[in-house]
């Protein structure tokens, strides 16, 4: 029963300084974006002094049709097939449909974690010779489910780059399987770093 206890305070507080590093580490970032975000409120706005025109020479008649500067507000509409020098362009994704995806991917993962997840701690804790605990199950789905938006978003924007340069874009799927093997990866690490008071087992 003591040893007991004394592992779980141990473990406590392994848990407490993780989260302590992780509250410094979000400190430092907060700070580093307020100074670039000062260092950009101080850049000065580029000005452009008044540009003139001289027609001298030019004589005018009549003034019909349509000035277009850029894009012609009725080609709009095919925007999204673009062609340059043969080479289809394609915009880049809606954040309506990057939500979407977003909301996929996660929703995947929230069953793969309730379904799969204590079958991959199982498998890990009898490897490593860890005595189960249902303690360890809890902090290792409630440490994922804090990472899981900046991983998607992480797994996304890879995606984004890579369809702008290549034709091959990896599907939902893909960054599905990707996002389970960093959390079975993820899983070892962490009973693999456990210390070996902690396991339980010899």
């Amino acid at each position: 029963m003591y040893q007991d206890y004394s592992q779980y305070l141990q473990w406590l507080q392994r848990c407490i300084q993780a989260q302590e590093q992780r509250i410094l580490t979000l400190e430092n970032a907060l700070q580093k974006m307020k100074e670039d975000i000062k260092l950009v409120n101080e850049k000065q706005a580029v000005h452009i002094d008044k540009i003139e025109y001289k027609f001298d020479q030019l004589k005018v008649e009549t003034l019909e049709g349509t000035l277009n500067i850029g894009l012609n507000p009725s080609e709009l509409s095919g925007i999204e097939d673009f062609a340059v020098q043969n080479q289809s362009l394609t915009t880049p994704i809606s954040p309506k449909h990057q939500m979407q995806r977003s909301m996929k991917i996660e929703e995947a993962i929230y069953r793969y974690l309730e379904t799969d997840l204590p079958l991959v701690v199982e498998a890990v804790q009898s490897e490593l010779n860890v005595q189960p605990n249902d303690e360890y199950l809890s902090f290792v789905k409630q440490d994922i489910i804090k990472q899981l938006p900046n991983r998607i978003e992480h797994h996304l924007a890879a995606n984004s780059a890579s369809s702008r340069s290549s034709e091959n874009t990896p599907s939902d799927e893909l960054i599905i399987e990707a996002l389970k093997k960093e959390i079975q990866n993820g899983v070892m690490v962490f009973f693999s770093n456990l210390p070996e008071n902690l396991k339980g087992m010899n």
